[in-house]
């Protein structure tokens, strides 16, 4: 196909136009990520039966840039405790991590530039989706090295929190990588886009979709999984220390990264910068400056879903968040490896379609995952444990009980099985009751 891209496409630029190519990738990142934030605002606004940003610029689009100006006119604050080299370095490193991630994101086909054939993407190379992945592991030192040198204990706690979110869902994205890069024969994201010129892996790889959409959230720390700032807990978290452009650049890079996620989900399962059907019929879709707007259509669908779940869903426990991340995403993602490579070894052998494979292999883990589910369901319930009375001054100071424990003097739920049975309960509790009150 015309302006089809491979990876000697690459490497062929002058470095003037090289550099023109960063500049307006660079210019397009910061207007992409102003209008979200306007878009964001809006958008949870309306949710919220409020109007949002209305009166800076034609429907408060200029807002977002205002506030760029606010925050860098604002004092810089630096803590007394803080360590100051590595406080400033810090936001640097997680903004210079959100731009360099971008680099390899494919916008389009190749396109005449300045009298030049080149590629709408800075640099393609065979790992190009490990890079990324590279990219997004170092930016977590920018935040864990914010919450160490700040000499807060709110802020230590935050990037302790994030660091430890960013490993757990990482290893579950990388996975859901693997079934894309059996079926593309690739890790380049432009031959990964050129592998959905009939069909996207959006349909034939929906598991890892599916696993993918789940983790680039929790990968980004937005709501649902913001909890290395949670509000409630550690106050602003990991940026708790930060003022002025220092904590706009940590504003600049979440939305950034929130960008890349969004537009690497779109490379991957979306088909990238090709258009959808049934657009696609046109024969001049996929060519010239089209694409662009194509991609962009769908790097906006996914931050509409961020900004949709921000809206709906409350914050979920840190227990909770990381028992999701091991025990579910992480032994899905390796069951569903183990179905598409079998696919793609028995297609190999037996000369056979790999996509009816795939869908055979993905009934029958769903399943299996279904009879799974309702084994686990029909499991005996432990009768619950009496709780230890304690005293909760035994130490001196009052101290609250533990999960398991409560107080003397306290009497014990009554439970359905309990309710069964009112005499025994009531005399076990009663006895309790006495013991408490005797250790008093």
């Amino acid at each position: 196909m015309n302006g089809t891209v491979t990876l000697e496409s690459f490497g062929n630029d002058p470095v003037w136009l090289s550099i023109v190519k960063v500049l307006g990738l660079f210019v397009l990142l910061v207007l992409i990520v102003l209008f979200t934030i306007w878009f964001e605002r809006r958008v949870v606004g309306r949710m919220q039966l409020r109007i949002g940003p209305n009166r800076t610029g034609p429907l408060g689009l200029l807002q977002t840039l205002m506030d760029g100006v606010k925050l860098a006119l604002k004092e810089e604050i630096f803590p007394k405790a803080a360590d100051r080299a590595v406080y400033i370095i810090a936001p640097l490193i997680s903004a210079i991590c959100a731009f360099m991630a971008f680099a390899v994101i494919p916008l389009g086909p190749t396109v005449s530039m300045f009298g030049y054939q080149t590629p709408l993407q800075l640099a393609d190379f065979p790992v190009a989706v490990l890079y990324i992945v590279a990219i997004a592991s170092i930016g977590v030192y920018g935040i864990v090295l914010s919450g160490w040198s700040s000499g807060s204990t709110y802020s230590l706690l935050g990037s302790l929190r994030s660091s430890a979110q960013v490993i757990s869902y990482e290893i579950a994205m990388s996975l859901s990588f693997v079934a894309v890069f059996l079926y593309a024969g690739s890790m380049s994201t432009s031959e990964i886009v050129n592998a959905q010129t009939k069909l996207w892996f959006i349909v034939l790889l929906l598991p890892s979709f599916m696993i993918y959409a789940v983790s680039m959230v929790g990968e980004t720390n937005r709501a649902p999984f913001d909890l290395p700032e949670a509000e409630s807990e550690l106050t602003g978290g990991f940026h708790t220390e930060y003022s002025s452009l220092k904590f706009a650049m940590f504003f600049l890079a979440e939305y950034i990264n929130m960008v890349t996620v969004s537009a690497l989900a779109t490379t991957l399962f979306l088909g990238g910068w090709r258009a959808p059907w049934p657009i696609s019929i046109w024969s001049g879709a996929n060519e010239g400056w089209w694409p662009i707007l194509w991609f962009l259509l769908k790097v906006f669908t996914f931050i509409f879903v961020f900004v949709w779940l921000r809206g709906t869903l409350p914050r979920m426990r840190y227990d909770q968040f990381m028992r999701f991340g091991w025990k579910f995403l992480i032994p899905v993602s390796i069951l569903w490896i183990i179905v598409v490579s079998i696919a793609r070894y028995v297609a190999n052998q037996r000369d056979l379609s790999l996509t009816a494979l795939v869908v055979i292999f993905a009934i029958c883990l769903g399943v299996f995952i279904a009879v799974a589910s309702w084994v686990n369901g029909r499991r005996k319930v432990e009768p619950p444990v009496a709780p230890k009375v304690i005293d909760p001054f035994a130490g001196g100071y009052p101290v609250p009980p533990l999960p398991g424990q409560r107080l003397a003097g306290e009497r014990t739920p009554v439970t359905v099985s309990q309710a069964a049975a009112p005499q025994v309960a009531v005399g076990e509790t009663n006895a309790m009751d006495r013991e408490g009150a005797d250790d008093a």
